[in-house]
């Protein structure tokens, strides 16, 4: 176990230099901003179904309050 534990610390800091290394990513901008949009259509599909679900739970609680209380009278 000690073997385990010292090679997976060498190898960590054999990494770290590598990992910290600066350099530019060459990243295209029409890509990020393709990802960007990917990621809001993503947040707004599962907003639509959320605000859709919190109406209807709205809904029946207070129905369900209403007859309650017709019920009990």
């Amino acid at each position: 176990m000690k073997t385990l534990a010292k090679a997976t610390l060498a190898t960590a800091v054999a990494a770290t230099p590598a990992n910290a290394a600066g350099g530019s990513t060459g990243g295209s901008p029409m890509l990020i901003a393709a990802f960007c949009g990917f990621v809001a259509l993503i947040i707004a599909f599962q907003f639509v179904p959320a605000v859709v679900l919190l109406g209807g739970m709205l809904k029946g609680l207070f129905s369900a309050r209403k007859e309650g209380r017709e019920a009990k009278s």
